[in-house]
């Protein structure tokens, strides 16, 4: 998947099914979901990168629900038609056009609040997860429980 590929994809608002980190240049990290009984308790870690690929089967990210605008960047949020528990969140710029990265989670739940800043995106899901994705490295994102 070239750089091209990934962001006509983009514009079409379609990600490859699975859980995942995409980035605007093409490259794909597979990520995995942990649930723990202790603290932290959720881990989403990345577990293979690849620079080439193919998709089997693309999924609609095009039900956005949240997004916040800073200084030229762009994060959104939302969730897939394609399940309930599908949830999304990307980092874009050029008023959202370009695509820098895209984070799908088949087991988050949609992410309804997305907030931005000069460091990490930060959104919360309606499973009251916080997902806080560092700008510049979304695989190593870290989740907590929302505050009640």
């Amino acid at each position: 998947m070239t750089a091209d590929d990934v962001q006509a994809r983009w514009r079409a608002r379609r990600a490859p099914d699975g859980d995942l980190v995409l980035f605007g240049d093409g490259t794909l990290a597979v990520m995995e979901l942990q649930e723990f009984t202790g603290s932290p308790q959720w881990e989403w870690r990345e577990i293979v990168r690849a620079r080439q690929w193919t998709a089997s089967h693309w999924i609609d990210v095009d039900l956005t629900l949240a997004s916040c605008d800073r200084a030229g960047s762009r994060a959104l949020a939302g969730e897939s038609a394609a399940h309930g528990s599908i949830g999304w969140v990307a980092l874009t710029r050029d008023g959202g056009d370009t695509l820098e990265w895209l984070a799908v989670c088949r087991y988050s739940d949609p992410f309804a609040v997305v907030e931005l800043d000069d460091t990490a995106v930060t959104a919360t899901s309606t499973a009251g997860q916080v997902w806080r994705f560092p700008r510049s490295a979304p695989e190593r994102v870290t989740i907590t429980s929302a505050p009640r």
